[in-house]
């Protein structure tokens, strides 16, 4: 008898440890080639502070920081019992 085949067996590519390992490592390597083209590549910004280095990576991270801490708050605010419609 055959073993059964990678699908029929429910198994799925990223479960393999090495996968996930590989896909972390590519984006380690893209952060850092757009972080050396960031320093590289020449900038037209209007304001100022858009032309610091990393500028538009900090900008990002701190949003989505502050989107996750006002979604904790906003739980808080619009959550509701569990017997709320009982």
């Amino acid at each position: 008898m055959t073993e059964p085949d990678e699908h029929t067996r429910g198994t799925y590519w990223l479960d393999r440890p090495e996968n996930v390992s590989r896909i972390v490592y590519a984006l380690f390597a893209a952060c850092a080639l757009f972080a050396l083209l960031d320093l590289i590549l020449p900038r037209h910004s209007v304001f100022s502070f858009e032309a610091w280095p990393g500028f538009y990576a900090w900008f990002g991270f701190i949003g989505c920081v502050g989107l996750v801490l006002a979604a904790k708050l906003m739980r808080w605010v619009l959550m509701r019992g569990e017997d709320y419609y009982d």
